[in-house]
């Protein structure tokens, strides 16, 4: 199947590489990372996580700055490959507690065990935490949480007034605490894609909902879950109109299109009390996949104006207004829009008073980038633009610019209004009673609104 899979850093810097069919030369890691770099600078896009170079297909995918790949000379299917590296990461992360480079040369011994009992000869033979546990022995080296930069997926939970400890993401599922014991603890976390387009008017034209409830288990002994949802959640398209609603925290019809669990999942009462039963694997697994295609409240709004100025000149508006309540907060907001390909110079004017917001132009691809820091529910924000051109525009400006896509995270938010009303587990005792962290976050998957 595969030939090889290697691990490199940002630089290029080989972390790990294991050949296990000798099909493919030494120095593919150098051609893939050249290739990868090399694409950015022509003015395109990055590179596509699938291509071809002198008949050795490359597979990629980016975590937390760290380039998974595998390659191959036979042809396999992409999205298979692409999961087995997805998986293989999680496998190294639920061993290695947090992924860096630092953490995979201290383990470097685990993480080859790891691979040879993953992949046999180029063969895929499990990607389970659970199963991998009885055949791997090493204890990882753990690394301190403590020094590493806010940036991964434990920062945009860090909200509200009960926090969760800041080593909570970055532990070991297999390896004890100091002093020899396991913090008993459970991590629920509801993590929403959304996808939606605007016509020129505002109006929503298509509007989905990608989500997954994911699960991560400290908990000795396996003890039964059990896991509630919405009472009225309905699966299947009613017609119904969900349009309605004033809070991410409310309750109300949750009408999901499709959705599919985990094995280990029980779904004898689900028809009756939504409640899901489950003894929880070790490790990071996603307990349950949905999709919503019904009307909702999008988290923003896009206006977008853009209009001659005289000649070799025009103004470009963009209002940005959040409609979420005004106790949730979105982090890492960039926004981008392709300028008409004649433009040479663009000039930018920020609202008075404005904090953590930057702007540039990209005159390699004409395209200008607005990022915010962070925008508080019920807020608008307004950037400004002036843009130069080298010649006059013949016809109609707006066909030349756009759409206007934006990118962003809301911690404690969800659209689809889907809720896990409690957690419940099998109690081994009176005492017992583990930590449980159930956590919402939104991100976009494609928002564009069209000129």
């Amino acid at each position: 199947m595969i030939s090889q899979f290697f691990v490199l850093s940002q630089r290029g810097d080989s972390i790990v590489f294991r050949d296990y069919r000798g099909e493919v030369q030494k120095g593919s890691a150098e051609i893939f990372f050249r290739k990868v770099k090399f694409w950015k600078e022509d003015g395109e896009e990055e590179a596509p996580p699938v291509f071809n170079v002198d008949g050795v297909n490359y597979f990629h995918v980016k975590v937390v700055g760290l380039f998974f790949v595998a390659t191959t000379r036979v042809n396999v299917s992409p999205s298979l490959v692409l999961e087995l590296l997805q998986r293989i990461a999680r496998v190294i992360k639920d061993y290695l507690g947090v992924l860096n480079e630092d953490s995979f040369r201290k383990n470097f011994v685990l993480v080859y065990e790891l691979l040879d009992e993953v992949i046999d000869f180029g063969y895929v033979q499990t990607t389970s935490t659970e199963v991998l546990k009885s055949y791997v022995f090493n204890e990882p080296i753990m690394v301190d949480a403590a020094r590493l930069p806010p940036l991964g997926p434990a920062a945009i939970f860090m909200q509200g007034t009960k926090r969760m400890p800041g080593t909570a993401v970055t532990k070991s599922v297999v390896a004890n605490e100091p002093g020899g014991r396991k913090r008993e603890e459970i991590f629920v976390d509801i993590i929403e894609k959304i996808s939606v387009t605007f016509s020129s008017s505002g109006y929503i034209l298509t509007s989905e909902i990608d989500g997954t409830i994911q699960m991560k288990s400290y908990l000795s002994g396996n003890p039964e879950i059990r896991l509630a949802l919405n009472e009225d959640l309905s699966i299947g398209r009613g017609g119904r109109s969900i349009y309605d609603y004033s809070s991410s925290s409310g309750s109300g019809a949750v009408v999901l299109d499709d959705c599919n669990f985990h094995e280990s999942v029980h779904l004898d009462n689900f028809d009756i009390d939504r409640t899901l039963t489950l003894v929880p694997p070790d490790g990071e697994f996603p307990v349950m996949n949905y999709r919503m295609t019904q009307e909702f409240k999008p988290p923003f709004r896009i206006n977008a104006l853009i209009e001659e100025a005289g000649p070799l000149k025009a103004e470009v508006i963009l209002k940005v207004r959040a409609e979420f309540p005004s106790s949730v907060t979105a982090n890492t907001i960039a926004v981008q829009m392709p300028l008409p390909t004649f433009t040479t110079r663009v000039s930018f004017e920020l609202e008075p008073g404005a904090l953590g917001q930057t702007t540039d132009f990209k005159e390699a691809n004409k395209r200008l980038e607005w990022g915010l820091k962070k925008i508080v529910g019920g807020s608008e924000h307004t950037l400004r633009a002036k843009l130069m051109f080298s010649q006059e525009t013949h016809g109609n400006i707006t066909r030349e610019a756009g759409p206007v896509s934006m990118t962003f995270t809301i911690p404690m938010y969800n659209a689809s209004r889907l809720q896990v009303k409690y957690l419940q587990m099998a109690k081994k005792s009176k005492t017992y009673n583990p930590y449980r962290w159930v956590r919402y976050v939104t991100q976009a998957n494609s928002y564009v609104a069209r000129i």
